[in-house]
């Protein structure tokens, strides 16, 4: 396959703004998707017969498949990145819920128990000990769900808001391979980024774990 690097070098600042735009519509929604996963997981750990259903609903969303929620959603919202956003926070749910509720889940009981001892009320033990040892479930789910939603963001072009499926498809129309590979490269980059911001941001959150790898 020939590359024409001159256009990548003549379109650099149009792929920019794509991968911007792409990395807005992709994150958004994992972002509210977190907002949303973690009243509900901590619901479904302290009711545990809620679980089922709310997993249920979260699994049936991600079955949905992706462009026939768009055309359900564009009645209402229009050619507009909403329309794009809404489905893929509901597809982040199917990940993000099980996570929060592993997470918590892996607190022991006795550290529970040692904190209540210590006078932590059950709002300060679930902020400043359950939660902070959920962190490295929850933060391995984030990572999932982030590049699921990158990867999806692409299929949003078929209604005017893909980021950089624009190119992908415009590549295509025009038979210009460069166009296509280039978009590409960036959505796999852009996944590859973000996974690592991610690990970042899991270690530190949990000094505790880097300090017990270095001893």
């Amino acid at each position: 396959m020939d590359i024409d690097w001159g256009w990548i070098g003549e379109h650099t600042d149009t792929l920019t703004e794509h991968a911007l735009i792409h990395l807005r519509l992709a994150l958004l929604p994992v972002l509210f998707g977190l907002i949303i996963s973690l009243p509900v997981g901590m619901l479904c750990r302290r009711w545990g017969w809620l679980y089922p259903p709310a997993l249920t609903v979260s699994n049936i969303f991600y079955a949905i498949p992706s462009l026939a929620l768009f055309m359900v959603f564009i009645q209402y919202t229009g050619l507009t990145a909403a329309t794009v956003m809404i489905p893929l926070t509901l597809y982040s749910l199917s990940v993000l819920v099980p996570n929060v509720v592993d997470g918590l889940a892996s607190v022991s009981e006795p550290v529970r128990q040692a904190a209540t001892a210590m006078g932590f009320g059950p709002l300060r033990r679930l902020l400043q000990v359950e939660l902070p040892i959920a962190v490295p479930i929850v933060i391995a789910g984030t990572r999932v769900a982030a590049v699921s939603s990158i990867s999806l963001v692409a299929v949003g072009q078929l209604i005017g808001q893909g980021g950089l499926g624009y190119d992908i498809i415009r590549g295509y129309q025009l038979q210009f391979q460069t166009q296509i590979l280039a978009a590409t490269v960036l959505i796999v980059l852009l996944a590859l980024v973000t996974d690592a911001i991610l690990v970042t941001v899991q270690r530190l959150l949990t000094p505790w774990a880097r300090a017990r790898m270095t001893s």
